[in-house]
């Protein structure tokens, strides 16, 4: 298998782990809260990062000084910040409206790349993407057109996940620019260990640590192999087609919230899926 068919199968299988994390987390908190699920998810993820480490890395987590600050800021950026909103916006939202917000991340760093890196000027391709990707947005949280009618847009959950994206966007850069050839367990263990020790200081001050189901640790070993297949992935192919592929994460999530946990999706949702599709097209163009 050349070494593109391998990073297309790796964002594949990611996208499929991305659909069944949020399954997995509405079910863990029916005895749970998002910030207990969180801190179990962190520590089985780095766990299995670690594993993957000795595997492939015969163990060895030394990085360079001057990327370790990258590291801290992807944990505390991408982990700390950017899942925990994502998590509590679950608390308030379906899972497809959380996925499909969370799949916005291409329109947020051309973005960046453009305010705030100055690095890309943006072509009449981007302008066009960007615009079907806000539209998309907007009838993925409108649900119907009767909302549309009363410009009910989207509840404070849909802003929660969308201020989550923008976030991850920010360490996706980061990733890509400075991360992409060092070891894709060794970015998933300090990412998700370092989130660890902040969450499990916090807890052992206000609360305290318990594993309260199953769906805890299945996150964890899901999101442990979804991060490193996606890291994978990210080394192999472009960024765009990354962003591309993950869009098949949507139709898992659609999916799997209708059989499990019995969600909707209303016609004005999945035109949005469509549109989804469209934008991450013309934002690769």
């Amino acid at each position: 298998m050349n070494i593109k068919k391998i990073g297309i199968s790796a964002i594949l299988c990611a996208s499929l782990m991305w659909a069944i994390e949020p399954i997995f987390a509405k079910l863990s908190y029916i005895n749970s809260n998002f910030l207990q699920t969180s801190t179990i998810r962190a520590i089985v993820v780095t766990l299995v990062a670690f594993l993957y480490v000795l595997i492939t890395n015969k163990g060895n987590l030394k990085v360079p000084k001057r990327q370790f600050p990258k590291l801290v800021y992807i944990a505390l950026a991408g982990t700390v910040t950017a899942d925990l909103l994502y998590f509590y916006s679950l608390t308030k939202i379906p899972v497809i409206n959380a996925v499909l917000i969370g799949h916005m991340q291409p329109l947020f760093i051309v973005l960046i790349g453009f305010f705030i890196l100055k690095e890309d000027k943006l072509t009449k391709y981007d302008y066009s993407g960007i615009l079907i990707m806000i539209i998309a947005g907007l009838l993925v949280t409108g649900k119907t057109i009767t909302n549309f009618s009363v410009l009910k847009l989207g509840s404070s959950g849909d802003l929660i996940a969308l201020l989550a994206t923008f976030v991850w966007a920010t360490t996706a850069i980061v990733m890509k620019k400075y991360l992409t050839n060092m070891n894709a367990g060794v970015v998933t263990f300090y990412r998700y260990s370092i989130a660890s020790i902040v969450f499990i200081i916090y807890l052992l001050f206000t609360s305290s640590i318990k594993i309260s189901n199953l769906y805890q640790i299945l996150i964890g070993i899901v999101v442990g192999i979804g991060t490193i297949l996606y890291y994978e992935g990210l080394k192999r192919i472009k960024a765009a087609q990354v962003s591309a592929l993950e869009l098949s994460t949507p139709f898992f999530a659609t999916l799997l919230g209708f059989l499990i946990l019995g969600e909707s999706v209303t016609i004005m949702q999945m035109l949005g899926i469509v549109l989804l599709f469209f934008g991450v097209f013309f934002l690769s163009k």
